[in-house]
């Protein structure tokens, strides 16, 4: 049984096609053939503008990881031996700040269900009994409904249409990497350098590229607004949350 014929999760897709269709009818005006694309866009864009919220806390929550970063460390050298014991500090020290290892993780939890109705929408050719009309879009000769790997195993007759998905999947790496170098914190003072097995994971972003080339045209484009977006509100958002910045502003007070 496919998972998104439950009727459930059949009405969020037919929901999410509806909203999809209703965008794409309303920027066709001015965006003409790539309707569709700027639609999932847009769509983008108001997600991730519902849970700005969200992306406060997590950028809090960085700011409260580097400040804990040398008790941790602290912590470590000292019940190192004893992962039991180790654990159990950790989690007093977190309980005592009043956060949790796993705060800021919400933005990411939260966007998987978007991604996977996006997916869905561009990979069903009925949806709550109704012809999928969107799998018609196409820009530039590429289907939004089909991934780069699937349209690369066609032949060489589609190179123009697979320039498209190149084209994604380059600004993808691209933006992964300006959030990898311009966003990255500094090292907190006195926490030990980056061992080899944390750097190697610094590139795990990359794997987005990867999942990219395999999910439709049009979630590859939610993927690429989405990470442009995080690069954009972060970078604002730590300018203006940041403790020491904040700080160190002169008091109006007399």
């Amino acid at each position: 049984m496919d998972f998104f014929s439950w009727p459930p999760v059949a009405a969020l897709v037919d929901l999410a096609y509806r909203v999809v269709t209703a965008l794409s009818a309303g920027v066709e005006p001015f965006a003409g053939a790539a309707s569709g694309l700027v639609a999932v866009a847009v769509l983008t864009v108001l997600v991730r503008t519902l849970l700005l919220p969200v992306g406060v806390s997590q950028v809090r929550a960085e700011f409260t990881r580097r400040r804990l970063a040398p008790k941790l460390a602290e912590l470590q050298r000292r019940h190192g031996h004893d992962r039991e014991l180790l654990a159990r500090k950790t989690m007093e020290l977190y309980q005592e700040e009043r956060t949790s290892p796993f705060a800021g993780m919400l933005p990411l939890l939260a966007q998987i269900p978007v991604v996977t109705l996006v997916y869905a929408v561009f990979t069903h050719a009925t949806i709550a009994g109704h012809a999928n009309a969107l799998l018609g879009e196409s820009v530039l000769g590429a289907p939004l409904g089909t991934s780069f790997v699937a349209l690369a195993g066609i032949g060489t007759s589609v190179w123009p249409a697979v320039l498209v998905y190149v084209g994604v999947l380059a600004l993808i790496a691209a933006v992964t990497t300006v959030s990898r170098r311009v966003l990255a914190l500094p090292r907190a003072e006195g926490t030990p350098e980056p061992t080899g097995m944390v750097r190697a994971l610094s590139f795990l972003p990359y794997v987005t590229v990867v999942f990219a080339a395999f999910v439709p045209l049009a979630a590859a484009v939610y993927i690429l607004t989405s990470t442009a977006w995080t690069v954009a509100e972060r970078f604002v958002l730590r300018r203006v949350l940041d403790p020491q910045r904040r700080g160190a502003q002169p008091s109006t007070s007399h």
